[in-house]
């Protein structure tokens, strides 16, 4: 089919050409909002916001399966899908910068929370600003199905049509053999979301002629930090933002709606405990001078383990590249024991040998040697090892003591051994690390590829006759064939 060469609208005076301009330029949900009000604020205010930022996972290497049209188009849709659950939940997209996005729920330009108190309102926004989070992660899982679900009925067509186009390049995508284009097994579109609440300073910003309805303020950096830190595919939040949930009961709730769901769904996430649905972690930040942020990840798909399980399932038929990328589910889910103990079970179903006691005892040799005969290793538990020798070598203390200053001679000579203790110390923990790293853990998942490598082998071996029934048989069965 021939393509359309596309056809500028022409107008016919100019102000149509410029009503035309503002209304696919300005966001529709600030323009009523602001008719709402009666005037444009002219001053900047402080207000309690709720802000999230969403980033979509390693999309430099997605967008090498397509066109830069088709990069344009995918994209549009996927923002197309987000922003209807933000309008769902009275939320503003502030902005979109390539691949990530920034949104937000204040009480400045959202009349309905007007009429609540300062409690009232933050409970609202916690909510609201929560729970668009959880569902922004869902859409995206339809939205690498092509799954009409979360359409609303009343969207507007070109919301609908922006949609359908991306479906188009998916399906497209489904549809080839070839294994880069292979959209269940490699082409997924992942987001990492963050969030937060905090006062910040809202209002509008920029020189005349180019002013955006904007919000600055630590709460927003901190926002930004939380995504930048975010699970692939989860969210992360700051304790502040954690403590409203908790205070104002949606965090209890939402966990017995993630159980209900994930028994509907058939997951092994029905049992999930509170602490792990919401897994507390300090966040340190080295290129803001070590900075550590109290957060919570939180898990937003009930059907996560199966659907990993399956992911990879698909991806044992895809040889070295499939193995890989099996091996990188275990790297990234290793802390969670649901996902990780799916795929094991999984995978040793298909017949796949992880060699667990070698593993173990090249980790933690002494461990090894008392382990009770017949106890169960799991790759679960073999992983939290390898976390855990790490965690210890990069904790390890190789700061210098300061001594009581009695005179020079007796200051410099002690700060001297100190300082020489200290090295030696710093030394062999680089050494330790370094082993560990590029020997210890390279080997752990060198060692568990191959055994995924060799199951793959023995596919793609040819079938042998097992005696000479069965190749009587094929003759004849090829005889009658010919005939």
């Amino acid at each position: 089919m021939e393509e359309k060469v596309w056809e500028p609208k022409i107008y016919a005076r100019e102000a149509d050409l410029l009503e035309s301009i503002e209304k696919f330029y300005l966001p529709k949900h600030l323009v009523k909002a602001i008719f709402e009000i009666g005037h444009i604020p002219s001053n900047s205010q402080e207000s309690q916001v709720g802000v999230g930022f969403i980033d979509i996972a390693d999309y430099t290497h997605l967008s090498k399966f397509l066109s830069p049209k088709e990069n344009q188009i995918l994209l549009n849709g996927l923002y197309t899908a987000f922003q209807m659950v933000l309008e769902r939940h009275g939320g503003f997209l502030n902005k979109i910068e390539g691949d990530s996005m920034m949104f937000q729920f204040d009480d400045v330009i959202d009349k309905r929370l007007w009429d609540l108190d300062h409690r009232g309102r933050i409970k609202y926004i916690a909510k609201e600003l929560f729970y668009t989070c959880v569902e922004m992660q869902r859409v995206c899982i339809l939205f690498n199905q092509a799954n009409v679900e979360f359409i609303d009925e009343n969207a507007l067509p070109e919301a609908k049509k922006s949609l359908t186009d991306a479906f188009a390049i998916i399906q497209s995508l489904r549809s080839k053999n070839d294994l880069s284009s292979t959209l269940f097994a490699f082409f997924q579109i992942r987001i990492r979301i963050g969030a937060n609440i905090g006062e910040v300073t809202i209002g509008n910003f920029g020189p005349i002629g180019s002013k955006h309805w904007d919000i600055i303020g630590l709460p927003v950096i901190n926002a930004k930090r939380m995504e930048a830190t975010a699970p692939v595919g989860g969210l992360r939040i700051s304790e502040e933002f954690f403590d409203i949930l908790m205070e104002t009961g949606i965090a209890e709730d939402y966990l017995h709606e993630f159980r209900r769901e994930a028994e509907r769904l058939g997951s092994v996430y029905k049992r999930i405990t509170h602490s792990e649905l919401y897994k507390f972690r300090e966040v340190v930040v080295q290129d803001k001078r070590n900075a550590t942020y109290k957060t919570y990840s939180v898990q937003v798909y009930p059907a996560l383990p199966e659907s990993i399980s399956q992911q990879s399932e698909a991806l044992l038929l895809h040889d070295v590249q499939g193995a890989r990328q099996i091996i990188e589910f275990f790297r990234y889910y290793r802390g969670n024991h649901y996902v990780i103990d799916s795929l094991e079970t999984m995978l040793e179903s298909k017949g796949i040998n992880f060699r667990k006691e070698e593993l173990f005892s090249l980790i933690a040799p002494k461990q090894a040697e008392n382990w009770p005969q017949g106890q169960k290793i799991s790759l679960f538990m073999i992983l939290n090892y390898l976390d855990r020798y790490m965690d210890q070598i990069h904790n390890a203390r190789d700061e210098c003591e300061t001594p009581d200053f009695l005179s020079y001679d007796q200051f410099m000579s002690t700060i001297r051994t100190n300082i020489q203790e200290a090295y030696e110390q710093k030394r062999t923990q680089i050494v330790k690390r370094t082993y560990y790293t590029d020997v210890v853990i390279h080997l752990v998942y060198t060692s568990m590829e191959a055994a995924i490598r060799e199951y793959q082998v023995r596919l793609e071996e040819p079938a042998v006759a097992d005696s000479a029934e069965e190749i009587d048989e094929a003759e004849e069965a090829e005889e009658v064939e010919n005939a």
